[in-house]
């Protein structure tokens, strides 16, 4: 076991290079699967969902190859099952994605339950019914999803709620089916769009991604390619969270600031200076931070992967804040852990009703979940003494050498063995 500690009162000055963007490499790894030929995916960042990817598809007798630390090479021509129900699959959530990659090859298949952060119910029925829409027969027993694509065909499907996962995962089916799919009510988030480009490059007919309608003509087979993953909009907006929090002044290049429209209108509410570039975000912080109302929404609106990070920073801002979940019902498992370093807040429902206080006391916190770990760790850079961090492997999850980072941009962070 390992535990990250953080020490505050650092003012972070410098600049961070954001990695490649984890929500899309998790779609784009098994996406690769349908490619009869050789895939070479670039700006892959080390997270440990990519190694359980990895493992999972080298079981599968997938021969994948890291070129160097963020480039990985995959040849799927050699798979030999389209059975995945090892422990790593189980391990991440997004390994739901096998099932769309699998099907239009294999027909047959057989993939388990997903794991991954547990914040509240997350279930595959939005996946499920995209699935018999194009034909698929799907049978869940024992926690293993069995798929019977014999029938595979194009369809019309409506999503009842906009879903990032059962848009990829439709959209992942639907591209060696006869015929015509078309998603309504698809998600529209960077990384939809990023999973649509891999597999146009590869062959596909994909149109509308970025947008509520996409429609999806199949192809008889798709032909390998290179292609370089866009980069991390939440590990971005970590980052500039990270130089609001700490009073700093920090570049954060390798980005598209597009994607971080909602969290950029936000810190500058809350008095942040912002300058932006064709590719980097500069977030300066020398004011007392205000106060201010936050509801997560669908892309383009506040994230929910950046909720945690966001109630950290307003836990420190001057006033009373309030925070609305509307993505996940129970993704405040954290503010308890925050509660313990002194933060003032109340949750009511769906609302965290947050205020102000000047930094938060040191103690030992637990990480419940990936982005809840980020916030552990924000909250260390404006605590009066260290704060040490448990569960350090859900951050390795998501955040490319986490600590490395940001001691790069004047952090006092380390890892320790328990």
């Amino acid at each position: 076991m390992e535990k990250l500690v953080v020490a505050g009162n650092n003012r972070l000055s410098g600049e961070v290079v954001i990695s490649g963007a984890k929500n899309a490499v998790v779609a784009i790894i098994p996406a690769a699967i349908i490619a009869q030929g050789v895939c070479i995916i670039e700006n892959l960042p080390c997270i440990e969902d990519v190694t359980c990817f990895i493992t999972t598809l080298r079981n599968l007798g997938i021969k994948c190859e890291l070129l160097n630390e963020n480039t990985l090479k995959i040849d799927s021509t050699t798979i030999e099952s389209s059975i995945a129900i090892n422990d790593d699959v189980k391990k991440i959530r997004a390994s739901y994605y096998l099932m769309g990659a699998l099907i239009g090859r294999f027909k047959k298949v057989e993939v388990a339950l997903p794991g991954g952060c547990n914040f509240g119910s997350r279930p595959i029925d939005q996946h499920i019914r995209g699935f018999k829409a194009l034909g698929v027969d799907v049978i869940v027993e024992d926690n293993i999803v069995k798929l019977d694509g014999t029938n595979l065909k194009g369809a019309n499907v409506y999503l009842d709620m906009v879903s990032v996962g059962a848009t990829i995962n439709i959209m992942l089916a639907a591209v060696l089916a006869k015929g015509v799919t078309v998603i309504e009510n698809a998600a529209k988030e960077p990384h939809v769009v990023d999973t649509a480009n891999f597999l146009n490059m590869l062959g596909a007919k994909i149109t509308g991604a970025g947008t509520d309608v996409i429609r999806i003509t199949g192809v008889e087979k798709l032909h390998g390619g290179e292609y370089t993953i866009i980069p991390d909009q939440i590990e971005a907006g970590t980052y500039m969270i990270a130089a609001a929090i700490s009073g700093g002044d920090v570049c954060v290049k390798n980005i598209i600031p597009k994607h971080m429209d909602s969290l950029v209108a936000k810190l500058e509410e809350m008095g942040c200076d912002i300058e932006q570039g064709d590719d980097y975000i500069r977030v300066k912080s020398d004011k007392d931070l205000k106060a201010t109302n936050v509801k997560t929404m669908v892309y383009p609106g506040f994230p929910t992967d950046l909720q945690p990070q966001m109630t950290t920073l307003l836990a420190v801002a001057n006033g009373k804040s309030t925070l609305t979940e509307n993505v996940w019902e129970n993704r405040f498992q954290y503010v308890e852990q925050l509660k313990k370093l002194g933060a003032k807040i109340e949750l009511d429902g769906r609302v965290a009703n947050i205020e102000g206080i000047e930094e938060f006391e040191g103690g030992e916190v637990k990480a419940t979940d990936l982005r809840a770990g980020a916030a552990m760790i924000l909250a260390g850079l404006r605590s009066k003494s260290e704060i040490i961090i448990s569960n350090v492997k859900y951050i390795d999850r998501g955040y490319e050498k986490v600590e490395h980072k940001l001691r790069a941009i004047g952090a006092d962070i380390r890892r320790i063995k328990d």
